[in-house]
């Protein structure tokens, strides 16, 4: 059923519906009070009672669950009929009691109602983080029932065209939090962040703004010398950089990964390095962006980088921070930032996007891999698997069982070659640059 249908229940909702219902569309509650649970494409859900108040049409916001349960809700929409039968007008009422609320204000009640739907610690931070830098210092100190289109402009334009995958998030931020204030009715009217009919007449869509719309990513031609130069950088960051370039993972799944995700195969004793062509890393869908289970073909080179690290004592991290813990996104990147400034003092152009001359980061090296795996000839959706991407339709991802993970080792060691310097050409491999 599309998005936005309306489901009218033959019968009175159910607490465990409520709970499991995800959905977007909405469910009315049997007993004529007008009560239903409006549930939103992007996952909220709100307690709505649609009444005639004085020959108007009005709706009525009662908060949300599991703030506000079941029983909770039909009895604040029994008490509001109540009311207009005795010729009342809840809406007014709610609106002389109503206090006051900074957009600061909502946005930590509207969290701690939230926390038990986002998928881990990480998604709430990411929400924290988004709006306290850069939507706080313009409109945190503003009361939500206040806040207009203009207000809302002034926090995304700034960096709409520069960052705009984070504008875009930010966005929807904010929409949410002043949904959430006009359901609890700390405001009334429209909501100032909707996009369609709303800001979509004003900003340029995110897919047409190109500046900011993909990751640099590093050149083919410069990739073996970008990785001799991060070979010779030490420190925990930068195997970590060289671990997340060999297996195209994401700089979040590295971060994440525990020890006990891995499985390294067995060292024959034949050579240091050597290893079982069987080692895996094996990310759990609770934390991939696609919410599934993803299986990484571990290379040689991958496992040596692994084999090399020590262990922290009660931190189950495989790459951890200097005083315990996950390392930080922004210690990967300052890895490839100080790359680059000293290709820059030496007077070199540097490890730049050759598209928009942008000096590439971490995820960009994924795209390298993508236009890498192209030019070899590789199976399209090989490449996409490595790459944890959904292929295809529904209905053919169903039927693609195989995750083609030995396939799939077999290019990433020709990648690792590739970052080395080599190319390989049928069964032998020849020095790039070594004819002559």
């Amino acid at each position: 059923m599309p998005n936005g249908a309306t489901r009218r229940a033959s019968k009175a909702l159910s607490a465990a519906m409520v709970r499991a219902v995800q959905e977007p569309g909405k469910y009315h509650d049997g007993g004529g009070t007008g009560l239903y649970l409006r549930v939103d494409p992007n996952g909220s859900r709100f307690w709505v009672q649609r009444v005639t108040i004085h020959g108007k049409r009005c709706e009525l916001g009662l908060g949300s669950p599991p703030l506000v349960p079941l029983a909770e809700a039909r009895d604040k929409a029994t008490d509001n009929k109540r009311i207009v039968r005795a010729g009342g007008d809840p809406l007014s009422e709610k609106r002389a009691t109503r206090s006051t609320l900074t957009f600061s204000e909502a946005v930590e009640q509207y969290l701690e109602g939230k926390m038990a739907e986002f998928r881990n610690e990480k998604h709430c931070k990411q929400w924290r983080a988004t709006l306290s830098t850069y939507a706080m210092p313009k409109i945190g100190r503003m009361q939500v029932e206040t806040i207009e289109v203009r207000d809302v402009l002034r926090v995304l334009e700034p960096i709409w065209t520069t960052k705009t995958e984070t504008a875009s998030r930010l966005r929807g931020r904010i929409e949410n939090v002043m949904s959430w204030a006009a359901v609890a009715g700390y405001r009334t009217g429209d909501n100032p962040a909707r996009w369609k009919g709303n800001l979509a007449e004003i900003l340029p869509k995110p897919s047409k703004v190109t500046k900011g719309g993909n990751h640099p990513a590093l050149a083919l031609v410069d990739a073996p010398e970008w990785w001799r130069s991060l070979a010779r950088r030490e420190g925990m960051a930068a195997q970590a950089l060289q671990f997340l370039t060999l297996t195209t993972a994401r700089s979040g799944e590295v971060r994440g990964m525990a020890w006990d995700e891995l499985d390294l195969g067995t060292d024959d004793g034949s050579d240091a390095r050597a290893i079982a062509t069987t080692a895996t890393w094996t990310i759990p869908a609770t934390r991939m962006k696609g919410e599934r289970e993803h299986r990484v073909a571990l290379t040689p080179q991958a496992v040596a980088i692994l084999r090399a690290l020590p262990r922290l004592d009660g931190n189950p991290y495989v790459f951890f921070a200097p005083r315990g813990g996950m390392l930080s996104d922004m210690s990967i990147s300052a890895v490839m930032r100080r790359m680059q400034e000293s290709e820059v003092k030496a007077g070199r152009a540097g490890f730049v996007d050759p598209r928009n001359k942008r000096a590439a980061v971490p995820h960009g090296l994924r795209s390298t891999f993508r236009q890498w795996a192209a030019e070899q000839g590789y199976p399209r959706d090989m490449a996409e698997i490595a790459l944890a991407h959904f292929i295809g339709s529904e209905v053919e991802r169903a039927y693609q069982r195989s995750d083609m993970l030995e396939r799939r080792r077999a290019m990433m060691a020709d990648w690792a070659g590739f970052l080395r310097g080599e190319a390989a050409q049928g069964d032998a491999v020849v020095k790039l640059g070594a004819a002559g």
